[in-house]
């Protein structure tokens, strides 16, 4: 178990995100992903805070207006992962 979810909520996460990459078909929104993975990974405070109660992960969210991608992700503690738990292209 994470420090931010239990095994079933990060299972659920995990599960939302790749049922969202099966979606994905087009290579072009493959592109505008695998871009957006790129920024995050390598700034991963880019991504505007999402207000919360605290009791969770402190979710940022970022979107590309110009590749039309939007990814809901959390960074760890010692920001060395980042989580995406949405993804919408």
């Amino acid at each position: 178990m994470g420090p931010f979810l239990s095994d079933d909520q990060s299972h659920g996460a995990y599960g939302t995100t790749f049922k969202q990459l099966d979606t994905i078909t087009s290579e072009a929104e493959l592109h505008a992903l695998d871009r957006a993975l790129v920024v995050i990974s390598v700034d991963p405070e880019i991504g505007e805070p999402i207000p919360g109660d605290g009791s969770g992960p402190r979710l940022r969210q970022y979107i590309d207006d110009i590749e039309r991608v939007r990814l809901v992700y959390w960074v760890t503690a010692l920001k060395t992962w980042v989580v995406v738990a949405f993804i919408e292209v």
